[in-house]
Protein backbone atom coordinates (compact mmCIF):
# COMPACT_ATOMS: atom_id res chain seq x y z
CA UNK A 1 0.00 0.00 0.00
CA UNK A 2 1.39 3.40 -1.00
CA UNK A 3 2.07 6.06 1.64
CA UNK A 4 -0.84 8.25 0.48
CA UNK A 5 -3.32 5.36 0.72
CA UNK A 6 -1.92 4.34 4.09
CA UNK A 7 -2.34 7.87 5.44
CA UNK A 8 -5.88 8.09 4.06
CA UNK A 9 -6.73 4.73 5.67
CA UNK A 10 -5.39 6.03 8.98
CA UNK A 11 -7.63 9.09 8.70
CA UNK A 12 -10.66 6.85 8.01
CA UNK A 13 -9.85 4.59 10.99
CA UNK A 14 -9.34 7.67 13.16
CA UNK A 15 -12.73 8.97 12.03
CA UNK A 16 -14.49 5.66 12.75
CA UNK A 17 -12.90 5.43 16.20
CA UNK A 18 -14.18 8.90 17.07
CA UNK A 19 -17.56 8.09 15.49
CA UNK A 20 -18.12 5.15 17.86
CA UNK A 21 -16.82 7.01 20.91
CA UNK A 22 -18.90 10.10 20.29
CA UNK A 23 -21.97 8.15 19.23
CA UNK A 24 -21.97 7.28 22.91
CA UNK A 25 -20.69 10.52 24.46
CA UNK A 26 -22.57 13.09 22.39
CA UNK A 27 -25.80 11.13 22.80
CA UNK A 28 -25.10 11.04 26.54
CA UNK A 29 -24.58 14.81 26.61
CA UNK A 30 -27.72 15.42 24.56
CA UNK A 31 -30.02 13.54 26.95
CA UNK A 32 -28.32 13.68 30.36
CA UNK A 33 -30.12 16.78 31.65
CA UNK A 34 -33.47 15.23 30.69
CA UNK A 35 -32.44 11.90 32.27
CA UNK A 36 -31.37 13.61 35.49
CA UNK A 37 -34.68 15.47 35.75
CA UNK A 38 -36.48 12.10 35.53
CA UNK A 39 -34.17 10.25 37.96
CA UNK A 40 -36.11 9.32 41.09
CA UNK A 41 -33.56 9.54 43.90
CA UNK A 42 -33.38 11.90 46.84
CA UNK A 43 -29.65 11.08 47.16
CA UNK A 44 -28.70 12.42 43.74
CA UNK A 45 -28.36 16.19 43.30
CA UNK A 46 -26.38 16.50 40.07
CA UNK A 47 -27.00 18.80 37.11
CA UNK A 48 -26.18 17.95 33.50
CA UNK A 49 -25.32 21.57 32.74
CA UNK A 50 -22.99 21.75 35.76
CA UNK A 51 -21.32 18.48 34.77
CA UNK A 52 -20.63 19.77 31.29
CA UNK A 53 -19.33 23.05 32.70
CA UNK A 54 -16.89 21.05 34.86
CA UNK A 55 -15.84 18.91 31.90
CA UNK A 56 -15.09 21.86 29.65
CA UNK A 57 -13.52 23.90 32.46
CA UNK A 58 -11.09 21.09 33.32
CA UNK A 59 -10.67 20.43 29.59
CA UNK A 60 -9.53 24.00 29.01
CA UNK A 61 -6.97 23.93 31.84
CA UNK A 62 -5.72 20.46 30.88
CA UNK A 63 -4.95 21.59 27.33
CA UNK A 64 -1.93 23.38 28.77
CA UNK A 65 -0.33 20.05 29.72
CA UNK A 66 -1.90 17.79 27.06
CA UNK A 67 0.95 18.23 24.51
CA UNK A 68 3.41 17.13 27.19
CA UNK A 69 1.34 14.02 28.00
CA UNK A 70 1.04 13.07 24.34
CA UNK A 71 4.76 13.73 23.88
CA UNK A 72 5.59 11.17 26.56
CA UNK A 73 2.89 8.53 25.92
CA UNK A 74 2.37 8.85 22.16
CA UNK A 75 -0.87 9.82 20.37
CA UNK A 76 -2.20 6.29 19.79
CA UNK A 77 -2.02 5.11 23.42
CA UNK A 78 -3.17 8.56 24.59
CA UNK A 79 -6.40 8.23 22.59
CA UNK A 80 -7.03 4.68 23.84
CA UNK A 81 -6.68 5.52 27.53
CA UNK A 82 -8.74 8.69 27.08
CA UNK A 83 -11.46 6.61 25.41
CA UNK A 84 -11.63 4.34 28.46
CA UNK A 85 -12.23 7.40 30.66
CA UNK A 86 -15.06 8.52 28.36
CA UNK A 87 -16.63 5.07 28.70
CA UNK A 88 -16.39 5.35 32.49
CA UNK A 89 -18.26 8.66 32.46
CA UNK A 90 -21.10 7.15 30.43
CA UNK A 91 -21.22 4.09 32.71
CA UNK A 92 -21.84 6.36 35.73
CA UNK A 93 -25.40 6.92 34.45
CA UNK A 94 -26.23 3.23 34.88
CA UNK A 95 -26.54 4.03 38.57
CA UNK A 96 -25.81 7.74 39.17
CA UNK A 97 -24.28 8.97 42.42
CA UNK A 98 -23.52 12.65 42.92
CA UNK A 99 -19.86 12.16 43.89
CA UNK A 100 -19.07 9.68 41.10
CA UNK A 101 -20.91 11.84 38.56
CA UNK A 102 -18.82 14.93 39.28
CA UNK A 103 -15.59 12.96 39.76
CA UNK A 104 -16.09 11.40 36.33
CA UNK A 105 -16.73 14.88 34.93
CA UNK A 106 -13.29 16.03 36.14
CA UNK A 107 -11.56 12.95 34.70
CA UNK A 108 -13.28 13.31 31.32
CA UNK A 109 -12.13 16.92 31.15
CA UNK A 110 -8.51 15.78 31.49
CA UNK A 111 -9.01 12.89 29.06
CA UNK A 112 -10.67 15.16 26.48
CA UNK A 113 -7.63 17.45 26.33
CA UNK A 114 -5.30 14.52 25.73
CA UNK A 115 -7.68 12.90 23.22
CA UNK A 116 -8.12 15.96 21.00
CA UNK A 117 -4.46 16.95 21.12
CA UNK A 118 -3.49 13.45 19.98
CA UNK A 119 -6.19 13.57 17.29
CA UNK A 120 -4.85 16.84 15.90
CA UNK A 121 -1.34 15.41 15.84
CA UNK A 122 -2.39 12.23 13.99
CA UNK A 123 -4.52 14.20 11.54
CA UNK A 124 -1.55 16.40 10.64
CA UNK A 125 1.15 13.72 10.34
CA UNK A 126 -1.17 11.69 8.11
CA UNK A 127 -1.79 14.66 5.79
CA UNK A 128 0.15 16.75 3.34
CA UNK A 129 -0.23 20.44 2.58
CA UNK A 130 -2.58 19.48 -0.28
CA UNK A 131 -4.66 16.87 1.62
CA UNK A 132 -5.08 18.56 5.02
CA UNK A 133 -8.38 20.17 3.96
CA UNK A 134 -9.74 16.95 2.45
CA UNK A 135 -8.71 14.89 5.47
CA UNK A 136 -10.24 17.43 7.87
CA UNK A 137 -13.54 17.11 5.99
CA UNK A 138 -13.41 13.29 5.98
CA UNK A 139 -12.64 13.14 9.69
CA UNK A 140 -15.36 15.68 10.52
CA UNK A 141 -18.01 13.86 8.45
CA UNK A 142 -17.20 10.51 10.09
CA UNK A 143 -17.14 12.07 13.55
CA UNK A 144 -20.54 13.66 13.06
CA UNK A 145 -22.10 10.35 12.01
CA UNK A 146 -22.10 9.83 15.78
CA UNK A 147 -24.96 12.30 16.09
CA UNK A 148 -27.04 10.29 13.64
CA UNK A 149 -26.69 6.76 15.04
CA UNK A 150 -26.84 7.54 18.76
CA UNK A 151 -29.82 9.83 18.53
CA UNK A 152 -31.67 7.46 16.19
CA UNK A 153 -31.43 4.90 18.97
CA UNK A 154 -32.75 7.45 21.51
CA UNK A 155 -35.65 8.33 19.23
CA UNK A 156 -36.89 4.74 18.95
CA UNK A 157 -36.14 3.92 22.60
CA UNK A 158 -37.95 6.92 24.05
CA UNK A 159 -40.61 7.68 21.44
CA UNK A 160 -43.96 8.30 23.13
CA UNK A 161 -42.52 8.26 26.66
CA UNK A 162 -43.50 11.09 28.96
CA UNK A 163 -41.25 9.84 31.78
CA UNK A 164 -37.87 8.09 31.49
CA UNK A 165 -37.86 5.12 33.88
CA UNK A 166 -34.81 3.65 35.64
CA UNK A 167 -34.99 0.61 33.33
CA UNK A 168 -35.06 2.84 30.24
CA UNK A 169 -32.03 4.74 31.53
CA UNK A 170 -29.97 1.63 32.35
CA UNK A 171 -30.68 -0.02 29.00
CA UNK A 172 -29.61 3.07 27.06
CA UNK A 173 -26.42 3.74 29.03
CA UNK A 174 -25.21 0.13 29.09
CA UNK A 175 -25.51 0.13 25.29
CA UNK A 176 -23.70 3.48 24.99
CA UNK A 177 -20.86 2.29 27.24
CA UNK A 178 -20.22 -0.76 25.01
CA UNK A 179 -20.29 1.39 21.86
CA UNK A 180 -17.74 3.79 23.38
CA UNK A 181 -15.37 0.91 24.20
CA UNK A 182 -15.50 -0.31 20.59
CA UNK A 183 -14.31 3.10 19.41
CA UNK A 184 -11.39 3.08 21.85
CA UNK A 185 -10.07 -0.27 20.61
CA UNK A 186 -10.27 0.85 16.96
CA UNK A 187 -7.34 3.23 17.57
CA UNK A 188 -4.99 0.25 17.68
CA UNK A 189 -5.62 -0.32 13.96
CA UNK A 190 -3.88 2.94 13.00
CA UNK A 191 -0.58 2.16 11.27
CA UNK A 192 2.67 4.08 11.39
CA UNK A 193 2.86 6.57 8.48
CA UNK A 194 5.95 7.32 6.43
CA UNK A 195 7.73 10.02 8.52
CA UNK A 196 8.62 11.89 5.32
CA UNK A 197 5.10 11.82 3.85
CA UNK A 198 3.36 14.29 6.15
CA UNK A 199 2.89 18.02 5.91
CA UNK A 200 6.60 18.65 6.18
CA UNK A 201 9.78 17.02 7.35
CA UNK A 202 9.53 19.14 10.44
CA UNK A 203 6.57 16.98 11.40
CA UNK A 204 9.22 14.74 12.94
CA UNK A 205 9.27 17.23 15.81
CA UNK A 206 5.60 16.53 16.55
CA UNK A 207 5.69 14.44 19.69
CA UNK A 208 6.80 10.84 18.98
CA UNK A 209 8.76 10.87 15.70
CA UNK A 210 6.96 7.77 14.43
CA UNK A 211 3.48 9.16 15.11
CA UNK A 212 2.55 6.16 17.26
CA UNK A 213 3.64 4.73 20.55
CA UNK A 214 5.59 1.64 19.41
CA UNK A 215 9.08 3.10 19.45
CA UNK A 216 11.85 0.50 19.55
CA UNK A 217 14.03 2.43 21.98
CA UNK A 218 12.82 4.06 25.15
CA UNK A 219 14.15 7.56 25.89
CA UNK A 220 15.57 8.37 29.28
CA UNK A 221 13.39 10.01 31.96
CA UNK A 222 15.41 13.21 31.48
CA UNK A 223 14.68 13.06 27.75
CA UNK A 224 10.95 12.61 28.39
CA UNK A 225 10.85 15.57 30.77
CA UNK A 226 12.72 17.72 28.26
CA UNK A 227 10.34 16.65 25.49
CA UNK A 228 7.29 17.38 27.65
CA UNK A 229 8.62 20.79 28.67
CA UNK A 230 9.38 21.65 25.06
CA UNK A 231 5.81 20.75 24.03
CA UNK A 232 4.44 22.98 26.81
CA UNK A 233 6.65 25.89 25.74
CA UNK A 234 5.51 25.50 22.12
CA UNK A 235 1.87 25.65 23.19
CA UNK A 236 2.46 28.88 25.13
CA UNK A 237 4.43 30.39 22.24
CA UNK A 238 1.78 29.49 19.65
CA UNK A 239 -0.99 30.94 21.80
CA UNK A 240 0.67 34.37 21.51
CA UNK A 241 1.08 34.35 17.72
CA UNK A 242 -0.95 36.80 15.66
CA UNK A 243 -2.73 34.02 13.75
CA UNK A 244 -3.84 32.13 16.86
CA UNK A 245 -4.96 35.27 18.67
CA UNK A 246 -7.11 36.17 15.67
CA UNK A 247 -8.52 32.65 15.42
CA UNK A 248 -9.34 32.59 19.13
CA UNK A 249 -12.56 34.59 18.69
CA UNK A 250 -13.82 32.18 16.03
CA UNK A 251 -12.76 29.16 18.08
CA UNK A 252 -14.52 30.60 21.15
CA UNK A 253 -17.71 30.95 19.12
CA UNK A 254 -17.60 27.26 18.21
CA UNK A 255 -17.42 26.51 21.93
CA UNK A 256 -20.55 28.56 22.63
CA UNK A 257 -22.60 26.99 19.86
CA UNK A 258 -21.24 23.51 20.71
CA UNK A 259 -22.81 23.98 24.14
CA UNK A 260 -26.06 25.07 22.59
CA UNK A 261 -26.57 22.32 20.03
CA UNK A 262 -25.10 19.47 22.13
CA UNK A 263 -26.83 20.15 25.43
CA UNK A 264 -29.18 23.12 25.57
CA UNK A 265 -31.28 22.79 22.42
CA UNK A 266 -32.21 19.15 23.02
CA UNK A 267 -33.24 20.03 26.57
CA UNK A 268 -35.38 22.89 25.22
CA UNK A 269 -37.22 20.59 22.83
CA UNK A 270 -37.80 17.98 25.53
CA UNK A 271 -39.25 20.66 27.84
CA UNK A 272 -41.87 21.86 25.32
CA UNK A 273 -45.14 20.37 26.56
CA UNK A 274 -46.88 21.82 23.49
CA UNK A 275 -45.05 19.19 21.43
CA UNK A 276 -47.15 16.59 23.29
CA UNK A 277 -45.98 13.03 23.92
CA UNK A 278 -43.41 13.33 21.14
CA UNK A 279 -41.28 15.85 23.07
CA UNK A 280 -38.84 13.33 24.62
CA UNK A 281 -38.48 11.37 21.38
CA UNK A 282 -37.86 14.63 19.50
CA UNK A 283 -34.62 15.05 21.48
CA UNK A 284 -33.19 12.09 19.59
CA UNK A 285 -34.70 13.19 16.29
CA UNK A 286 -33.21 16.66 16.76
CA UNK A 287 -29.79 15.11 17.29
CA UNK A 288 -30.21 13.13 14.06
CA UNK A 289 -30.94 16.29 12.07
CA UNK A 290 -27.94 18.02 13.65
CA UNK A 291 -25.87 15.04 12.55
CA UNK A 292 -27.24 15.17 8.99
CA UNK A 293 -26.22 18.84 8.77
CA UNK A 294 -22.76 18.07 10.18
CA UNK A 295 -22.17 15.14 7.80
CA UNK A 296 -23.38 17.05 4.75
CA UNK A 297 -21.23 20.05 5.65
CA UNK A 298 -18.15 17.97 6.41
CA UNK A 299 -18.43 16.10 3.11
CA UNK A 300 -19.13 19.09 0.87
CA UNK A 301 -16.72 21.52 2.50
CA UNK A 302 -14.02 18.87 2.66
CA UNK A 303 -14.24 18.57 -1.13
CA UNK A 304 -14.17 22.35 -1.50
CA UNK A 305 -11.04 22.43 0.63
CA UNK A 306 -9.42 19.94 -1.72
CA UNK A 307 -9.48 22.41 -4.57
CA UNK A 308 -9.09 25.44 -2.23
CA UNK A 309 -10.10 27.60 -5.21
CA UNK A 310 -12.30 29.96 -3.24
CA UNK A 311 -10.48 29.81 0.08
CA UNK A 312 -12.01 29.27 3.51
CA UNK A 313 -13.75 32.61 4.02
CA UNK A 314 -16.89 31.93 1.93
CA UNK A 315 -17.54 28.70 3.83
CA UNK A 316 -17.25 30.45 7.20
CA UNK A 317 -19.55 33.24 6.01
CA UNK A 318 -22.10 30.63 4.91
CA UNK A 319 -21.85 29.10 8.38
CA UNK A 320 -22.59 32.44 10.01
CA UNK A 321 -25.68 33.10 7.87
CA UNK A 322 -26.90 29.54 8.45
CA UNK A 323 -26.60 29.95 12.21
CA UNK A 324 -28.28 33.35 12.18
CA UNK A 325 -31.28 31.84 10.38
CA UNK A 326 -31.40 28.99 12.91
CA UNK A 327 -31.19 31.37 15.89
CA UNK A 328 -34.00 33.55 14.53
CA UNK A 329 -36.32 30.58 13.96
CA UNK A 330 -35.53 29.12 17.40
CA UNK A 331 -36.32 32.50 18.97
CA UNK A 332 -39.72 32.45 17.25
CA UNK A 333 -40.50 28.76 17.89
CA UNK A 334 -39.20 27.81 21.37
CA UNK A 335 -40.43 29.18 24.72
CA UNK A 336 -38.02 31.53 26.46
CA UNK A 337 -37.85 29.49 29.69
CA UNK A 338 -37.31 26.11 27.97
CA UNK A 339 -33.58 25.80 28.88
CA UNK A 340 -34.30 26.08 32.61
CA UNK A 341 -37.83 24.59 32.78
CA UNK A 342 -38.62 22.09 35.60
CA UNK A 343 -39.25 18.35 35.07
CA UNK A 344 -42.84 18.88 33.96
CA UNK A 345 -41.70 21.22 31.18
CA UNK A 346 -43.01 24.60 30.06
CA UNK A 347 -46.46 25.59 28.81
CA UNK A 348 -45.30 28.96 27.52
CA UNK A 349 -45.46 29.75 23.82
CA UNK A 350 -43.03 31.85 21.82
CA UNK A 351 -44.08 34.06 18.88
CA UNK A 352 -45.20 31.17 16.67
CA UNK A 353 -47.37 28.17 17.38
CA UNK A 354 -44.70 25.58 18.30
CA UNK A 355 -43.81 23.54 15.21
CA UNK A 356 -41.90 20.25 15.32
CA UNK A 357 -40.89 20.72 11.69
CA UNK A 358 -39.36 24.13 12.37
CA UNK A 359 -37.58 22.74 15.44
CA UNK A 360 -36.00 19.97 13.34
CA UNK A 361 -35.10 22.37 10.53
CA UNK A 362 -33.24 24.46 13.10
CA UNK A 363 -31.39 21.33 14.26
CA UNK A 364 -30.23 20.73 10.68
CA UNK A 365 -29.13 24.36 10.30
CA UNK A 366 -27.21 24.24 13.60
CA UNK A 367 -25.30 21.18 12.40
CA UNK A 368 -24.61 22.58 8.94
CA UNK A 369 -23.34 25.89 10.30
CA UNK A 370 -21.17 24.15 12.88
CA UNK A 371 -19.49 22.04 10.19
CA UNK A 372 -18.74 25.22 8.19
CA UNK A 373 -16.78 26.69 11.09
CA UNK A 374 -15.07 23.55 12.35
CA UNK A 375 -13.87 22.12 9.02
CA UNK A 376 -12.32 25.45 8.13
CA UNK A 377 -10.76 25.90 11.58
CA UNK A 378 -9.26 22.40 11.48
CA UNK A 379 -7.92 23.17 8.02
CA UNK A 380 -6.43 26.58 8.80
CA UNK A 381 -4.78 25.41 12.05
CA UNK A 382 -3.18 22.44 10.26
CA UNK A 383 -2.18 24.70 7.35
CA UNK A 384 -0.75 27.49 9.50
CA UNK A 385 1.09 25.34 12.09
CA UNK A 386 2.14 22.16 10.23
CA UNK A 387 5.34 21.82 12.24
CA UNK A 388 3.68 22.22 15.65
CA UNK A 389 0.33 20.53 15.17
CA UNK A 390 -0.02 19.02 18.66
CA UNK A 391 0.49 22.27 20.63
CA UNK A 392 -1.56 24.18 18.04
CA UNK A 393 -4.55 21.87 18.42
CA UNK A 394 -4.10 21.96 22.19
CA UNK A 395 -4.46 25.76 22.08
CA UNK A 396 -7.47 25.33 19.76
CA UNK A 397 -9.20 23.07 22.29
CA UNK A 398 -8.15 25.26 25.23
CA UNK A 399 -9.99 28.26 23.81
CA UNK A 400 -12.97 26.24 22.59
CA UNK A 401 -13.45 24.35 25.83
CA UNK A 402 -13.17 27.34 28.15
CA UNK A 403 -15.89 29.14 26.18
CA UNK A 404 -18.02 25.97 26.29
CA UNK A 405 -17.54 25.76 30.06
CA UNK A 406 -18.72 29.36 30.45
CA UNK A 407 -21.73 28.66 28.21
CA UNK A 408 -22.77 25.53 30.15
CA UNK A 409 -22.50 27.52 33.37
CA UNK A 410 -24.75 30.36 32.23
CA UNK A 411 -27.18 27.87 30.64
CA UNK A 412 -28.32 27.06 34.19
CA UNK A 413 -29.63 30.61 34.58
CA UNK A 414 -30.19 32.52 31.32
CA UNK A 415 -33.41 32.51 29.35
CA UNK A 416 -33.26 31.36 25.73
CA UNK A 417 -33.25 34.79 24.08
CA UNK A 418 -30.18 35.92 26.03
CA UNK A 419 -28.27 32.78 25.11
CA UNK A 420 -29.13 33.38 21.45
CA UNK A 421 -28.04 37.02 21.64
CA UNK A 422 -24.64 36.03 23.06
CA UNK A 423 -24.09 33.63 20.15
CA UNK A 424 -25.17 36.21 17.55
CA UNK A 425 -22.58 38.72 18.80
CA UNK A 426 -19.84 36.10 19.23
CA UNK A 427 -20.49 34.70 15.74
CA UNK A 428 -20.12 38.12 14.13
CA UNK A 429 -16.78 38.91 15.78
CA UNK A 430 -15.54 35.35 15.28
CA UNK A 431 -16.21 35.48 11.56
CA UNK A 432 -14.55 38.88 11.20
CA UNK A 433 -11.37 37.73 12.96
CA UNK A 434 -11.29 34.48 10.95
CA UNK A 435 -11.17 36.54 7.74
CA UNK A 436 -8.20 38.46 9.14
CA UNK A 437 -6.41 35.27 10.24
CA UNK A 438 -6.90 33.68 6.82
CA UNK A 439 -5.40 36.73 5.13
CA UNK A 440 -2.38 36.74 7.48
CA UNK A 441 -1.83 32.99 7.10
CA UNK A 442 -2.03 32.94 3.32
CA UNK A 443 0.19 36.03 3.05
CA UNK A 444 2.87 34.45 5.23
CA UNK A 445 2.79 31.19 3.27
CA UNK A 446 2.99 33.10 -0.02
CA UNK A 447 6.01 35.09 1.24
CA UNK A 448 7.66 31.89 2.47
CA UNK A 449 7.17 30.18 -0.89
CA UNK A 450 8.59 33.24 -2.66
CA UNK A 451 11.68 33.31 -0.42
CA UNK A 452 12.36 29.63 -1.09
CA UNK A 453 12.55 30.12 -4.86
Amino acid sequence: MGPDKKMLLNIVILGFGFMFMFTAFQTCGNVEQTVIKNFNSSEFHGSGYTSMAIIYGVFSASNLIAPSVVAVVGPQLSMFVSGLVYSGYIAVFIYPLTWSFYMASVLVGIAAAVLWTAQGNLLTINSTEHTIGRNSGIFWALLQCSLFFGNLYIYFAWHGKVHISDKDRRTVFISLTVISLVGSFLFFLIRKPDPNAGVSEASESLLPPDGVSDKSSEPSPQGLCSQALEAFKKAMKLFCTKEMLLLSASIAYTGLELTFYSGVYGTCIGAMTRFGEDAKGLIGLSGIFIGVGEILGGSVFGMLNKSNRFGRNPVVLLGLFTHYLAFYLIFLNIASDAPIAPEEGTNLQAFLTPSKEVALLCSFLLGLGDSCFNTQLLSIVGFTFPEDSAPAFAVFKFVQSISAAVAFFYSNYLLLQWQLLIMVLAGFFGTLTFFMAEWVSVSKRRDSDYDSI
